[in-house]
């Protein structure tokens, strides 16, 4: 094919060569001939009798005659070889165009619904999709136009084209091979065209002519003042609805209470009703203007395609969200199957630790105070799961952003918790080291008092001076923590307070004097027995310590303060002085400091 195409491209720019050079030798000879025919008239004129030169003369321009002959025969030998090439092209061109025409997809030419024609080849550079779609806008805005004249529809052609037109527009253009196409020559094919186009201008001149202006008007004027009565009646029943619901305020509202609380008195209930009944009255208006507006733009031709494109802005998101919606539901179904299993598992883990609590179920190594953290903990993992399956069924779970964001918000949550982590793990580890209960007393560093609340964040306690005290839990896993209670319950809570007597005092009297005062002493066991112990000599008295049992270590402070005073009373008794070691005392006739009353009991025994 690309031999074929070289030879005829030679051929013809030989032709096209030689057809110049002979044209351009024949009329050298012609000149010459017609200069020496006036050269031999004028010679003929002045020398009438030289016979000779006259007859060399004719001999001459018959041989002129014959040359050009010959050269007219030469040149239409290559006209008609020119021609058979030329034929020899197109039917070329048409058997490769038949070829593909089975294959090749037309494409056509609509206005308003109506198919013109069809477009089958380039045009240059421009794809037959971008020709019919310009014919298609060139014949509606030609259509629309109230002064036109489709008789004025007129065929231009050049070398290459032929062009219809009106006035200066191009309306189309057609090529020979859109003609070879057809079947036919472009002027043909331009003269079929400009039929159709024509007939199809007239039709749009009718559609858009005056008297449709006019109908369109009064359509326009018809629809605005439809909709202005819809949203005067709109009005009209939110206010006959706010005049009934004023009057339902004295007749049937009455206060929505819960326990003693009143959540919602008649006033507020009208206020509710009022702003229900304004949001109905804005939404119906709103429902009225999306179908009014496009009815106003779609009544004229020109505002035609602003009607559709107000009407897709508003239509499209709810379609698309419609979809969404129908698609989303087999996702939905499986979000609520995996919600009500996992609700149902955690209310089925929550009845164990209930009964593990209540010490109803008992399990070897697991404490009943364990029951409602663990409760808590697997809770807190079985919902974790829960998101984490439920994650991917979300809507827009796969897109950049509600990833981005997830990101974002797990990065600022790691960053800004980490005393907040800190603190619930230390919640864990106290609860399952057990250093204390609820209700125990016990000390943390200098603050002594009773466990109020344990929360994964904090414990509360509270002094004996009815002082609350937070602190957070990593704190306690950082201190020592002593435990009353605890030790009270197992195995007796020793308490001690020393006490210093003379030299003088034998120490078995001390001793029987202190476990007599402990004995009296309510809260103190009898068994184990109290015991005493001297915790040092100094250089002028002992320190003797008093050890007893006790088991409630909330009446500590009671118990220190009874243990006390049956020490001073037992003391006084026994007519022994309790005298501080920087207290001197002459022997000089001066008083003790033994209580008169305790005095006169010693006289009188």
């Amino acid at each position: 094919m690309f031999m074929r195409k070289s030879v005829l491209l030679a051929t013809l720019a030989f032709l096209f060569f030689y057809n110049s050079h002979a044209n351009a030798q024949l009329s050298n000879i012609i000149n010459a001939v017609t200069a020496n025919r006036d050269s031999i008239h004028q010679d003929t004129l002045a020398v009438s009798k030289d016979s000779v030169k006259i007859l060399e003369m004719q001999q001459a321009l018959e041989e002129a005659r014959i040359n050009e002959m010959n050269l007219r025969m030469e040149m239409e030998q290559l006209r008609f070889a020119t021609v058979i090439t030329d034929s020899l092209r197109k039917a070329e061109s048409k058997q490769r165009i038949d070829s593909l025409r089975s294959i090749t997809v037309a494409t056509p030419v609509v206005v308003e619904g109506d198919t013109l024609y069809y477009i089958y080849s380039r045009r240059g550079g421009v794809s037959p999709r971008e020709r019919a779609a310009s014919v298609t806008k060139m014949v509606l805005s030609l259509g629309k136009q109230f002064s036109l004249n489709p008789d004025s529809v007129y065929i231009e052609s050049t070398d290459i084209t032929t062009e219809l037109m009106y006035k200066d527009k191009v309306i189309a253009s057609f090529t020979d091979l859109d003609g070879l196409w057809e079947n036919t020559t472009r002027d043909e094919l331009a003269s079929e065209r400009r039929l159709i186009i024509v007939n199809k201008l007239y039709e749009l001149q009718k559609e858009y002519g005056l008297m449709q202006l006019l109908k369109r008007v009064f359509f326009f004027v018809l629809v605005i003042a439809i909709q202005i009565l819809l949203i005067w009646g709109t009005v009209w029943l939110y206010r006959r609805g706010k005049l009934q619901i004023l009057r339902l305020r004295d007749s049937r509202l009455k206060a929505i209470s819960i326990r003693d609380y009143e959540l919602f008195d008649t006033q507020k209930q009208v206020r509710i009703l009022t702003f229900f009944a304004n949001l109905v009255k804005y939404v119906l208006i709103f429902i009225q203007l999306i179908f009014s507006i496009p009815i106003i733009f779609s009544i004229f031709p020109q505002t035609e395609d602003l009607a559709y494109k107000i009407f897709s802005y508003i239509w499209n998101p709810i379609k698309k969200i419609g979809i969404s919606v129908i698609d989303y539901i087999p996702n939905l179904f499986t979000i609520i199957i995996i919600w009500l299993a996992i609700r149902y598992l955690v209310k089925g883990v929550g009845y164990l630790a209930n009964e593990i609590q209540s010490e109803k179920l008992k399990i070897s190594g697991f404490y009943p105070d364990w029951a409602h953290p663990t409760y808590q903990i697997v809770r807190f993992l079985l919902y974790a799961f829960m998101i984490a399956m439920v994650y991917q069924y979300l809507p827009g779970s796969d897109s950049g952003i509600f990833q981005g964001v997830s990101v974002f918000v797990g990065l600022i949550v790691s960053l800004g918790s980490s005393s907040v982590i800190g603190n619930i793990m230390a919640g864990l580890v106290i609860t399952y080291m057990r250093p204390f209960k609820i209700g125990d007393r016990i000390k943390l560093n200098d603050t002594v008092g009773n466990v109020m609340e344990k929360t994964p964040f904090v414990t509360r306690i509270k002094t004996p001076k009815n002082e609350i005290v937070t602190i957070p839990n990593s704190f306690i896993m950082s201190s020592h923590t002593v435990n009353y209670s605890s030790s009270a319950r197992d195995y007796g809570l020793i308490i001690h307070s020393e006490v210093s007597f003379g030299f003088e005092i034998h120490w078995k009297i001390v001793h029987d004097l202190l476990i007599a005062a402990a004995l009296k002493t309510p809260g103190v066991s009898e068994e184990p027995k109290p015991f005493v112990l001297e915790t040092s000599l100094h250089d002028f008295y002992v320190m003797y310590q008093i050890n007893a049992y006790i088991k409630d270590a909330n009446k500590l402070a009671q118990i220190y303060s009874d243990l006390h005073q049956n020490i001073m009373d037992g003391a006084n008794e026994a007519g022994i002085e309790l005298l501080s070691p920087h207290y001197y005392a002459k022997r000089d006739g001066s008083e003790t400091t033994i209580p008169k009353e305790y005095q006169e009991k010693e006289i009188n025994k």
